[in-house]
């Protein structure tokens, strides 16, 4: 039998890890029982708007993948594809929160896009030599259904 980080690796094309990661972060809202709205067009800055104590949130669905034998990461950017124009742009102001799945681990996580700096953001899993590294958060400060608690009661 295939684990999780192998399955994804073997869907070739990135739509098709997107497309799997939002399936596994809505349900993970659903059995939560929290309502998830899905918008109509793929063409909004976010994937998700979910409701939590009477108000809405959009959420921007990221994969992780590993980075380090102690770290997972993920982009916190998205490619902009114009006529004669590419570059990156932030979520700040577009989304209110990360939703991501980690296929290494098989956790999600909730993060504030006013939490990122930089173009990625790397979570540490297990203490390590490299821990005392700035910029590394601990994955037990995003676990989604910790986060979800500190929303109901905000």
């Amino acid at each position: 039998m295939l684990d999780r980080t192998t399955c994804y690796e073997n869907l070739e094309e990135p739509q098709k890890r997107g497309q799997a990661t939002e399936a596994i972060i809505q349900s993970a809202f659903v059995l939560r029982d929290v309502p998830v709205l899905v918008p109509t067009y793929g063409t909004d800055a976010y994937d998700l708007v979910v409701e939590v104590g009477g108000r809405f949130h959009r959420l921007e669905c990221k994969t992780a993948y590993r980075s380090s034998e102690s770290t997972v990461a993920f982009e916190t950017v998205s490619s902009c594809h114009r006529r004669d124009d590419y570059g990156q742009r932030g979520y700040s102001g577009r989304a209110a929160y990360f939703a991501v799945y980690d296929p290494v681990n098989d956790n999600r996580y909730l993060i504030p896009v006013s939490e990122v700096t930089g173009d990625m953001m790397e979570l540490r899993f297990r203490a390590s030599a490299a821990s005392h590294r700035t910029g590394l958060d601990r994955v037990e400060e995003y676990l989604l259904g910790d986060q979800l608690e500190d929303l109901r009661r905000s």
